[in-house]
């Protein structure tokens, strides 16, 4: 099950109480302050990890608690640190508050880690406040309050290439056909109910990876049909590979809802590399295909690339396209950073 969306609390450790002692040794009847610090309460932690792909963890458990900081001992004694909580989570999560749908973080890279919630700080013992004036204190520090704090977590896909079509379009099969990925596969509507991730080997040494997003339709952009759940996964991918039944009626008007889908979705998105692909091209003759290679669509540079995923004709050529495109988009990145 693919889940990208989940609501959890999390809660640091409180500080512990710093400690009122005094030393008791023979012969010093009136021994000095020696009250421990409290120590500092558990933080709680969030980790991108490449090894989980969902958030279905959070589906189960929704309640992250750190340990509290231990109380101060006599004769000095410190007490411990209470123990952090890490929580795993996907590359590509965001993290947000509930209350004001504000974006903490964006964890995009393996290992990064962030602190969603601090350990209240440990009370400090009456040795601490001691000096030459005060040479007895017997008062000490409360520890602090830990922090609790409502997050949004918001998972979107990762990818070099995202795959945009309507229902039925042909997506399903050609990830299946291009990578070891293997979504579920029927001729009818939102057969994809989810989004399938797919790596995709390119001759030897070289792969990249490919997102099929369940079927866009017109009106998307305000939630219909899947819609707003899934176009956000479209946003991290480098290229967007606009795929078109060779058998539609009207290959430009498709073309148009879907381009005015994701424009009004986010204006940024139609920003990204666009690629045409023609699919089913085993439903048509070659004269039907030599006609359609002609045909071009509005703000597309490129060539249109018709292909079949069930026969594998133009499949070398997508993918041979889809390589160059990111690797020419890779040394634009490089040379700016």
């Amino acid at each position: 099950m693919f889940i990208d969306y989940a609501k959890i609390v999390v809660r640091s450790g409180k500080g512990g109480n710093g400690a009122v002692a005094f030393r008791r040794e023979k012969y010093v009847p009136k021994g000095g302050p020696s009250g421990g610090n409290g120590g500092d309460g558990g933080g709680v932690y969030i980790v991108a990890d490449k090894n989980i792909s969902t958030l279905l963890d959070f589906k189960y458990k929704k309640i992250f608690v750190a340990e509290n900081g231990q109380n101060g001992g006599s004769s000095l004694k410190d007490g411990k640190n209470g123990k952090d909580v890490i929580i795993k989570v996907p590359l590509g999560t965001i993290i947000k508050l509930t209350d004001t749908n504000e974006i903490l973080y964006d964890l995009t890279e393996e290992g990064q880690r962030v602190l969603v919630a601090k350990g209240g700080k440990g009370g400090k013992g009456n040795a601490y406040f001691a000096n030459p004036t005060r040479q007895t204190p017997r008062f000490a520090e409360n520890g602090k309050l830990g922090e609790e704090k409502e997050l949004i977590l918001e998972l979107k896909l990762i990818a070099d290439v995202g795959l945009v079509g309507f229902p039925n379009a042909g997506k399903s099969t050609l990830i299946s056909t291009i990578s070891a990925a293997k979504p579920k596969i029927a001729d009818f509507p939102f057969t994809t109910l989810e989004p399938v991730l797919g790596i995709v080997k390119f001759k030897e040494f070289d792969s990249f990876t490919v997102a099929d997003i369940p079927g866009i339709i017109e009106g998307a952009h305000k939630g219909k049909g899947l819609g707003l759940k899934f176009l956000r996964h479209i946003e991290r991918t480098r290229i967007l590979l606009f795929m078109i039944d060779v058998t539609s009626d009207d290959h430009k008007r498709d073309f148009k809802i879907l381009y005015n889908e994701l424009k009004k979705y986010s204006p940024n998105l139609i920003k990204k590399n666009i690629l045409v692909g023609l699919s089913k091209a085993d439903l048509i003759s070659e004269v039907e295909i030599k006609k359609l290679s002609k045909i071009k669509f509005r703000n597309i540079i490129n060539p249109v690339i018709i292909f079949s995923a069930v026969t594998g004709f133009g499949i070398e050529e997508l993918l041979k396209t889809l390589w160059f495109e990111l690797k020419s988009l890779k040394e634009k990145e490089s040379t700016l950073n």
